[in-house]
Parts: structure tokens; C-alpha cells; sequence
């Protein structure tokens, strides 16, 4: 674990604080956390599936790359839907065509299919254990964090992708480091997920900042260095909010 945290540590610009770590293993949190969780997975998901859309697939490609989503939409927007029905529409069924006019091949559109596939799926597994936990899934708001590096994307292309993918970048980097900060303190079998989330997910920073780099086709280093401190003082900020992305708790 510690070989996979490494580059994360280094390219985040602060720790996670103890008082949100803290406030997260509390019993009475674990609802909160685990919802939010949900949320994120399905979000960072519905993030690479755009991503495809705008700039890289085809018209059909990105109808069947919504229609994937769907399902999984429909349970978080509306309630509608279960684990079984759910797995029924783990897999994409349709193989994804680069538009013949895009500037990105297919190494884009292969790194964040596989992406979207493992969120998908570590989407389930997270519900499933909410389900064993007798957490039922109900409505939250958004914590501050995503859009409070969002707002700060430049407005012209293609800059403003080159940004989206360093702030995605940050995102998956920030969501492996506290993983590994919440994993010693849950009980075995929650433990053991997150330590396998780590495994997994450890190298999506890694493939949006090279995809942020083949975008930019020049130096990226100030703009990263830039969104990582964007994203360190939302961390490290207070925060009236408890979410699995939010800042230093006012209480803790």
C-alpha cells in the first residue's frame, strides 16, 4: 500500500486532517460517508463518460455510452432500481468509435472506458455493502469540493479540457489517499474494500494527467501546481459540510 501511495502523496499538496479522519470513522457518520461515496463513484464515472462524448466518440457511441449509465442514474436521481437490475447493466455492449474529425485516438477513449467500468462496478460494490449494513440510499447535496475546482477552469478549448483533466486528476488521487487514511480504522471487511479500491484506482491520476499533457502538447507543470493548491485549501479549509471530499471539520 505504501508503494501504491507514494506518488499520490507527492502529488497532492497536503494530508488529509486528522479531525475529518477523525469525524469519518465516528459510527454515526458511516451513512454519510458511504452515500456520498456512492454519489462520487457514479460521478467520477459520468465525468469520463462526457469527457468520450464531447471529444472523442461518435454520435452512436455516445448514445450507447448514456444509455450504459442510465440504470445507474435512475437509482441515484429517481430511486428506481436494485442491485439485481443494476447488475444486469454492469457492461458496455458497444465497441467505442473515435468521430472521424477528433483530435483524440483511441488511447483516450481506452483509458476512460476502463475507467467507467471500474467506477461502475466499485459503484455496486458499494451499494451492496450499504445494503448489508441496512444503510438505505437516500438523497444528499454536493460537498463544495468538485465545484470549487471546476469554477476555476479556463474557458477556451482546448484549455478547458486540459483542465478538467488535471482537476479529475486530483479528484482520483485525493479519493485513493483517504482510502488508505480511513482503511485501519474500519472493520475487517470494510477495510479490505477500501485497501482494494486503492489497488485499483491508484493509477487513474496518473492516466488524466497523461491525457492532460497529450491534450496541452506543451508544459503543464504551472497548471497543476495550480489546481493543487486549489484543491489542498479545500481540504485543509474549514468546512460546516461532512462529505467524503470535504474539508477540516468545524467540529470534529
Amino acid at each position: 500500500m505504501d508503494k501504491l501511495l507514494e506518488p499520490i502523496k507527492r502529488f497532492l499538496q497536503c494530508d488529509t486532517p486528522d479531525a475529518w479522519i477523525s469525524k469519518a470513522v465516528k459510527k454515526e457518520n458511516l451513512p454519510m460517508l458511504l452515500t456520498d461515496h456512492l454519489i462520487c463513484e457514479l460521478k467520477a464515472g459520468q465525468t469520463a463518460m462526457w469527457l468520450i462524448k464531447k471529444y472523442a466518440a461518435d454520435k452512436q457511441s455516445g448514445q450507447a455510452l448514456q444509455e450504459w449509465f442510465q440504470p445507474f442514474e435512475k437509482y441515484i436521481y429517481r430511486k428506481e432500481g436494485n442491485l439485481a437490475s443494476l447488475s444486469k447493466h454492469s457492461k458496455l455492449r458497444k465497441t467505442i468509435v473515435p468521430k472521424s474529425n477528433s483530435l483524440f485516438g483511441q488511447d483516450f477513449i481506452d483509458k476512460m472506458v476502463l475507467l467507467i467500468k471500474e467506477e461502475l462496478h466499485h459503484f455496486y460494490q458499494v451499494l451492496e455493502i450499504m445494503q448489508s449494513l441496512g444503510i438505505e440510499y437516500e438523497n444528499i447535496t454536493a460537498s463544495r469540493y468538485a465545484k470549487g475546482m471546476m469554477q476555476h477552469l479556463r474557458t477556451h478549448e482546448p484549455a478547458i479540457l486540459v483542465d478538467k483533466l488535471i482537476c479529475g486528476a486530483y479528484i482520483e488521487a485525493r479519493s485513493c489517499e483517504r482510502f488508505a487514511k480511513l482503511a485501519p480504522y474500519l472493520d475487517e471487511d470494510l477495510s479490505k474494500f477500501y485497501v482494494s479500491l486503492l489497488r485499483s484506482e491508484a493509477r487513474h491520476f496518473e492516466d488524466y494527467l497523461s491525457l492532460a499533457q497529450q491534450v496541452a502538447g506543451e508544459d503543464i507543470s504551472q497548471r497543476i501546481t495550480y489546481f493543487g493548491e486549489i484543491e489542498a485549501d479545500l481540504i485543509s479549509s474549514f468546512d460546516s459540510d461532512f462529505k467524503f471530499h470535504s474539508g477540516h471539520p468545524i467540529t470534529a
